[in-house]
């Protein structure tokens, strides 16, 4: 084994768990959906177990397997949590391999509310398969954490030693007995949420605060950042620093996924953070990837431009928004100021105003850019026929049965992800034990490590994909299964879709007021079929 090279051997961890610095290109249908706005995977217990013994076998393999394990870090918002995440900072040759930082944090218990023990006394029967103590516990280890300031440190520590960090990411998390404590008292709001209260908001306001400070204060060589159910007033913390820092952070960033989750006052809201989204789009000269969406339950009344402020990035080559009122003249002026590099667009739940029709943005995509391989319309509509069917509701229903399709994710990528084998709902091997550890000399790591995650090749159903609770509810991913990613349709063949590269903007059935599932999945075969990559080489 001492002659084999090290590419062959890292060829054999490959057969072992994926490449895990093998990710989606930002220019890909699917990279939002894996890159970005997923949660980390669980890994799988035999591959974990299969790289921590392959790291057993001497120094040299030892090395050589870190990025299988480390090169994605995940911890969450609490003491095991940020414990294992100072022991990885020590450790030198471990964080230069750390690209990616995944941060998990849960629901804040409210002050005053987190009477957990109160609430099953008085209602056991209800929540007998809940351990009381579980929650008690963790509503003592959040009002530790934030009093003693122990989270920030800790993260500080390791956003200053992960020296070739690329990509952070907030996410929301919730474990089972969360969950079902979570709907108990949804179900039961009158009288139980008078004892105990969870809430979002002072979470992520917490979490956005303290990751932006280590940022900072690390000079962090970052450049995505991906929030997938944030809080609009988590971004006001940030605008409460100095606006050249703010100028610093942004400078650096090619990419920026944000998902707002709150749909209330959301105008308002928005509008206080115009400010903010000038400086940071300003500053990000760099830009080649761009998502910036609201709950499709409530989809934002702003002007683009009072978020976008007539920004154009030379490099930008995917860009999305959705669930947003707007004028189809607002779609065009943005999209043609990146027109010569866009190889992906996303206007998902976007309503048109009255005035405004869709023929006018698809023909003007069409036949201007040249560059572009896919555009998702996923929910498109015209704001008149919304209203009348869903204003003053919280619900907005799927697609219709069987209106969507295969998964864009033609290549399979899987994520990788470093997970942090806390046993709240999650275990890092089959008995528990940790994975890795010290041999011939090696320095021990033994009590931080766990193994790499791998998921299944995403297939995210239509009825996963639409309903209207959590990230999937507000069509996060960016993976959208009305038509394959990159495909170049090709309209001089004798293809089965022959006939609708043919037509012209008037044949595309667009009525200015509703727009169906057959629609737009034909728009977006239209748009993008405009000319033959094979014909174009001959």
């Amino acid at each position: 084994m001492d002659g084999l090279s090290s590419e062959l051997i890292r060829d054999i961890l490959d057969h072992i768990g994926a490449d895990p610095e093998r990710t989606v290109s930002i220019d890909r249908r699917a990279y939002l959906s894996v890159e970005s706005f997923a949660a980390p995977s669980l890994p799988a217990p035999a591959q974990a177990q299969d790289i921590a013994h392959f790291r057993l076998v001497c120094k040299r393999f030892a090395e050589l397997g870190i990025p299988h394990q480390f090169t994605r870090v995940t911890t969450r918002f609490s003491k095991r949590g940020f414990c294992r995440l100072e022991r990885i900072a020590g450790h030198r040759h471990i964080t230069k391999h750390v690209k990616k930082f995944s941060y998990m944090v849960p629901c804040f218990y409210v002050e005053g509310r987190e009477r957990v023990a109160e609430l099953f006394q008085t209602f056991h029967g209800d929540l007998q398969s809940l351990d009381a103590g579980h929650f008690q516990r963790k509503a003592q280890e959040q009002r530790e954490l934030v009093e003693s300031g122990r989270d920030l440190e800790a993260l500080k520590q390791a956003i200053s030693a992960f020296d070739s960090l690329q990509h952070v990411q907030i996410l929301r998390l919730q474990d089972e007995p969360d969950r079902l404590l979570w709907e108990y008292i949804r179900e039961n709001h009158d009288f139980a949420s008078n004892l105990v209260q969870l809430k979002w908001m002072p979470a992520c306001v917490h979490g956005t605060r303290t990751i932006g400070e280590a940022l900072l204060e690390a000079r962090s060589s970052f450049t995505r950042f991906s929030g997938p159910m944030m809080n609009p007033q988590s971004a006001l913390v940030l605008q409460a620093n100095p606006s050249h820092k703010v100028s610093s952070l942004a400078s650096r960033l090619t990419c920026l996924e944000l998902h707002f989750d709150e749909g209330f006052d959301l105008d308002n809201r928005m509008r206080e953070l115009s400010g903010l989204f000038q400086t940071v789009f300003t500053a990000a000269t760099g830009m080649l990837a761009v998502h910036v969406g609201f709950p499709s339950r409530a989809p934002l009344g702003l002007r683009l431009e009072e978020i976008f402020h007539n920004v154009r990035w030379e490099k930008l080559r995917a860009f999305g928004i959705q669930a947003w009122r707007l004028d189809a003249d607002e779609i065009v002026a943005l999209a043609r100021r990146h027109r010569r590099t866009l190889r992906g667009l996303r206007l998902r739940d976007v309503l048109l105003k009255e005035g405004s029709t869709w023929k006018t943005v698809l023909s003007m995509l069409r036949d201007e850019f040249e560059l572009l391989d896919w555009v998702s319309l996923r929910r498109i509509g015209y704001t008149q026929s919304f209203d009348e069917q869903y204003a003053g509701t919280m619900e907005v229903p799927p697609d219709p049965p069987g209106g969507g399709s295969e998964s864009d994710d033609e290549d399979g990528f899987p994520t990788h992800l470093s997970t942090e084998g806390e046993t709240d709902d999650v275990s890092t091997s089959g008995d528990g034990s940790e994975m890795a550890g010290a041999a011939d000399g090696h320095t021990s790591d033994d009590d931080i490590s766990s193994g790499s995650g791998v998921d299944d090749d995403d297939d995210d159903g239509d009825e996963d994909e639409n309903n209207d609770h959590g990230p999937s509810a507000n069509e996060l991913a960016m993976q959208d299964p009305g038509t394959p990613s990159s495909v170049p349709w090709c309209s001089c063949n004798a293809s089965r879709d022959g006939h609708v590269y043919a037509l012209t903007a008037e044949e595309l059935r667009d009525n200015g007021r509703t727009v169906d599932i057959s629609q737009r999945k034909m728009w977006e075969r239209w748009v993008v079929g405009r000319r033959c990559r094979r014909d174009e080489g001959n």
